[in-house]
C-alpha cells in the first residue's frame, strides 16, 4: 500500500510542472481569445485561477488524497474538462482551441494511453459544450495577429516542458533496469555473481579461449567443514564465514578475475589469461590467507579451503566439461585430506614461490 501511494505521489510530482508550465502560458493564448469577445470579470476570475492557481490545487489534492495516483487521473479530466470550457467560451477559435485542446491530449495520452485520451477527450466535448451554452460567443471568429503571437509560447515552450518530463522518466527508468539487472545477477549475501551469472560468464570465457587460445582456468572452492559451522555456531556465524570469504576473494584477486558465490559454501572463480601455474598460485594465497586469517567476529573457528583447479585445454568440448573438470579436482582436494589447492589430472601440486607475474 505504502509503495503504491509513493508511486502515485511520485506520478503527481511529475505532472505538477508540465501543468503548471502549460496552464501558465496556455493563459495568453486563451485571453487573447476571450477578450473581443468581452468575457464578465468571474470568467477572468475563473481564467487566472485555472491558469495559475489550479495546478497547485491539483497537485495538493493528490497530496492529500489516499490514492494519489488516482486523484491525478481526476486532475487530468479535470484538465481537459476546463480546455473544452474555454474553448467554447471563445467560439472554438481554431487556432488557439486547436492549441489548448492538443496539448492536453498530449498529457492525457503520454500517461494514459488511449483510454485516458478517449475519456480526454469526451471530457474535452462535455466542457465545450458547457463553456458555449454558458456564453453563446459567435462559431469560429476569425483569427488575429495577437491571437497567433499568443499561441507561440504553447506551442515552443509546453512541448519542452514535456519532454523535459519525458526525458527524466527515462533517466529513472534506465536506473531502475540498471538496478534490477544487478539484483538478478548478484548473490544477495556476499555481493558476489550469482550461480546464473556466473554459468554465463564461463560459457562466454570458454568460447573465447577456444577462439583465441589464450590460457584459461577456472577454479572452484569450498569451505572445509561448513555445515559443521552452521550446526555449531548458526546460521547468522555461517552467514558471516562466506561474507568473509567474499571478502577475501574481492581483496585478492586482480580485477580481470570473476569470482561469484555458485552455491551454498562453494565459490567460482575465472581466472582469465591465467596459466594453470598461475592459477595455483594465485589459490593457494588465497587459500593460506583464509587459513592463517583470525577474525575477532569470529572467536574459535579457524578456516580452510579445498580448491579444484581446471586449465582450458583443447580437449574439452563445452564449458560444462570444463566446469566438470574443476569439480573432480575440488573433489580429489575434499577427499585427500582438504585445506589444500588440487588440479584436474595432475592432483596436487606443491609450489613454488609465488612469481611477480601474479602478485
Amino acid at each position: 500500500m505504502n509503495t503504491r501511494y509513493a508511486k502515485g505521489l511520485s506520478f503527481a510530482r511529475r505532472m505538477h510542472l508540465p501543468r503548471s508550465v502549460g496552464l501558465g502560458i496556455g493563459f495568453f493564448s486563451v485571453a487573447a481569445a476571450l477578450y473581443p469577445a468581452g468575457l464578465p470579470t468571474w470568467g477572468w476570475v475563473l481564467l487566472i485561477f485555472n491558469g495559475y492557481a489550479w495546478p497547485h490545487v491539483a497537485y495538493l489534492l493528490a497530496r492529500i488524497s489516499k490514492k494519489p495516483y488516482h486523484a491525478e487521473l481526476r486532475n487530468l479530466i479535470y484538465d481537459s474538462i476546463a480546455g473544452g470550457f474555454w474553448a467554447g467560451a471563445m467560439g472554438f477559435n481554431p487556432l488557439p482551441t486547436v492549441t489548448a485542446l492538443a496539448m492536453m491530449a498530449m498529457n492525457n495520452v503520454a500517461t494514459g494511453g488511449p483510454r485516458m485520451f478517449a475519456v480526454g477527450t469526451l471530457a474535452q466535448i462535455a466542457g465545450g459544450a458547457l463553456g458555449y451554452w454558458l456564453f453563446l460567443p459567435a462559431l469560429f471568429p476569425p483569427i488575429t495577429q495577437i491571437q497567433v503571437y499568443a499561441c507561440l509560447p504553447t506551442l515552443v515552450i509546453y512541448p519542452m516542458a514535456i519532454g523535459l518530463v519525458c526525458y527524466r522518466v527515462a533517466l529513472q527508468l534506465s536506473r531502475h533496469k540498471k538496478a534490477l539487472h544487478k539484483l538478478s545477477t548478484t548473490d544477495s549475501l556476499t555481493g558476489l555473481m550469482n550461480h546464473g551469472a556466473w554459468k554465463d560468464v564461463l560459457h562466454l570465457q570458454f568460447d573465447n579461449a577456444k577462439a583465441t587460445q589464450r590460457p584459461n582456468t577456472v577454479a572452484l572452492i569450498d569451505i572445509d567443514h561448513f555445515k559443521s559451522i552452521n550446526d555449531t555456531y548458526g546460521h547468522i556465524i555461517g552467514d558471516s564465514v562466506l561474507k568473509r570469504l567474499s571478502s577475501a576473494l574481492t581483496a585478492g584477486l586482480r580485477e580481470t578475475d570473476q569470482a561469484g558465490r555458485y552455491g551454498g559454501d562453494e565459490f567460482c572463480v575465472i581466472l582469465p589469461d591465467t596459466s594453470l601455474a598461475q592459477a595455483i598460485q594465485l589459490m593457494e594465497r588465497l587459500r593460506r590467507t583464509v587459513n592463517e586469517h583470525a577474525d575477532a567476529r569470529l572467536p574459535g573457528i579457524k578456516l580452510s579451503l579445498s580448491i579444484g583447479i581446471a586449465a582450458y585445454g583443447a580437449h574439452l568440448t563445452d564449458a560444462q566439461m570444463w566446469l566438470h573438470e574443476a569439480d573432480m579436482a575440488l573433489y580429489d582436494a575434499k577427499t585427500n585430506g582438504r585445506n589444500q589447492v588440487m588440479t584436474a589430472k595432475q592432483g596436487f601440486v606443491m609450489l613454488e614461490p609465488m612469481s611477480d607475474e601474479v602478485k
